[in-house]
């Protein structure tokens, strides 16, 4: 269970936070070890050389949850290795979710598994993340 200082530290943090204010990237959902982002597809500023989403644009998505839910126990959590597969590009307009979960955690590294949908549910990409746990408290936490 995650306790709600924490909770409301994290979701603060979020919508201070300049890059995600950049993609209008939103926290929908923060339990312990879960993250549920969202942002809008916009090809205007997300499509690559050939019209299609840019990886990063995608990657940006999946690393907001991934450091979420990597927070959720009030320590700070860094990327040790993120492997994405991209499975899919979105259409045109499209809302774009990334859902982290916990799979397992030590007292020094946590690994997460990472789905990004489309609106109509349709596979974006998949990640497996590794965290390296600090143990340090999350500075933004009163």
């Amino acid at each position: 269970m995650m306790e709600e200082a924490i909770r409301n530290a994290i979701e603060q943090a979020v919508e201070k936070e300049p890059f995600a204010q950049a993609l209008s990237i939103k926290l929908v959902t923060l339990e312990f070890g879960h993250s549920v982002v969202e942002m809008a597809y916009a090809p205007s500023t997300m499509a690559n050389i050939y019209g299609r989403a840019h990886g990063g644009a995608i990657f940006a998505l999946i690393d907001e949850a991934f450091e979420t839910a990597g927070q959720t126990d009030g320590t700070i959590a860094v990327a040790l290795n993120v492997n994405v597969t991209y499975v899919s590009s979105p259409e045109d307009g499209t809302r774009l979710r990334a859902e982290a979960r916990l799979v397992s955690q030590t007292k020094r590294t946590a690994n997460y598994d990472i789905r990004v949908t489309d609106s109509d549910g349709t596979l974006i990409a998949t990640c497996q993340a590794l965290a390296y746990r600090t143990g340090k408290p999350i500075p933004f936490l009163k």
